[in-house]
């Protein structure tokens, strides 16, 4: 469903920043990513799953990209070289490269917080207002534009994308969500065997897209307390989503068909996945 207001939902994508987490190895897909990122993986012919996320950024008006890799990742620069270099930054518009190179700290991405905490100075140096940070692995079309607008209204910290799953594909494959009716979030669960249903509907949940939009000033403050932390995985979804659902307004977007019925989002990680989504 598309926002009322698009000239409002317009300068609200202007003045955000995507951030893609490109740097998986995908283990799940063997020997298909022995030479590759899973985000470089061919899909549909001479496509590759990273022209998803890029395509729905580019569409949505979103022109102020980076993204971060680490895993194996000549196939998938070369490919963002020949197929993503039209950009033209004399109008602001840019897709970077940011590769693991060290910058905060001796280590390589430790996990997906991480990644971001590393690269806090080109962060700070785009301007931004607002912070997207899109999985690179995921196969879906979806308008950025009504998630940010949606994280404005409701006055957000941060906002999850979510999609409705029944309790039984959720159980183990997903990270969960439980809100109220306001779909405020009130608590995360990483994959867990009984997910907790969307209030009244007990037979459906909702399960983490592992998209965000992050009030820019939020993020780098909670990125910053998160690289002190002893014994933090760095995280989103195990160390930073649950370490401030109670202190801050965090929401849940959920990610539906333009009818208000259900929308494709494929996680493809398996063999069996990626075999039926292609």
């Amino acid at each position: 469903m598309e926002h009322p207001n698009p000239r409002y939902v317009s300068r609200l994508t202007k003045d955000t920043l995507a951030l893609v987490l490109a740097g998986g190895r995908g283990s799940r897909l063997y020997e298909l990513t022995d030479w590759r990122a899973k985000p470089a993986l061919y899909f549909g012919g001479k496509f590759r799953i990273i022209d998803f996320p890029l395509s729905n950024c580019v569409n949505s008006g979103i022109r102020k990209i980076g993204v971060l890799t680490q895993y194996k990742a000549h196939s998938l620069i070369r490919h963002m070289q020949v197929g993503w270099s039209h950009f033209k930054r004399e109008l602001g518009e840019y897709v970077d490269v940011l590769p693991a190179s060290q910058r905060n700290s001796p280590n390589w991405y430790q996990g997906t917080a991480d990644a971001l905490y590393q690269n806090t100075d080109i962060i700070r140096a785009s301007g931004c207002k607002y912070v997207m940070v899109l999985s690179g692995d995921h196969v879906y079309q979806m308008d950025y534009g009504n998630m940010l607008a949606y994280h404005v209204e409701n006055k957000a910290k941060l906002t999850v994308s979510c999609i409705e799953f029944s309790i039984e594909e959720a159980a183990g494959a997903f990270g969960v969500m439980s809100v109220d009716q306001n779909d405020r979030v009130l608590g995360f669960e990483e994959k867990p065997a009984k997910p907790t249903p969307i209030p009244g509907n007990p037979n459906q949940c909702l399960a983490s897209m592992g998209n965000y939009v992050f009030d820019t000033e939020f993020l780098l403050d909670i990125l910053e307390k998160d690289s002190a932390k002893e014994g933090s995985e760095h995280d989103f979804g195990k160390d930073i989503i649950p370490s401030i659902i109670n202190d801050a307004d965090v929401f849940a977007y959920r990610f539906q068909s333009a009818d208000g019925g259900q929308a494709y989002w494929r996680d493809v990680g398996t063999l069996d996945s990626f075999w039926a989504a292609n």
